[in-house]
């Protein structure tokens, strides 16, 4: 896919925005944040290496998370990606139309994987580390309307 569309994927940053995950970020055309942001200024930081969408997680308060929606469609070069913090609300029926890439945050942990032909990806945690799960964050290559994800561990 060497001219693929290049998305970043991060979740769970609270409020960490790591070196190692701007890095991996680097050259990305969009960035998808799965929420648990914790301060704006996360987004701002993301913001500055590409446009950002981004859903609001249950750690994300205040007047500026109450801006975010709790989930989001977007489509990119054909490819529609649905955006929801905690796969336990994910109401795929009220996305509307066609799903080709779920993308979610909330646990922590990095998981790919392919259901009844949608993408499910859950970056993991870019964030502060919780227990011994990895500091993660992911990418999503869109080429010729056809999705793939990869997982990167950071630190």
């Amino acid at each position: 896919m060497a001219n693929a569309v290049r998305i970043g994927l991060i979740s769970d940053t609270h409020n960490l925005v790591r070196p190692e995950a701007l890095a991996w970020l680097a050259g990305v055309q969009a960035i998808v944040h799965a929420g648990d942001i914790c301060k704006p200024e996360v987004l701002d930081t993301l913001s500055a290496i590409a446009p950002v969408t981004a859903v609001r997680g249950n750690n994300d308060k205040g007047a500026w998370a109450e801006r975010l929606p709790l989930s989001t469609t977007l489509v990119i070069e054909g490819v529609a990606i649905h955006v929801v913090h905690d796969i336990a609300d994910l109401r795929l029926g009220e996305a509307g139309s066609r799903i080709d890439v779920v993308v979610t945050g909330h646990s922590h942990q990095p998981a790919l994987a392919l259901r009844e032909g949608v993408l499910f990806v859950n970056p993991g945690s870019a964030g502060p580390r919780r227990f011994k799960l990895p500091v993660s964050a992911g990418v999503l290559l869109i080429e010729g309307g056809r999705a793939r994800a990869e997982l990167r561990t950071l630190v």
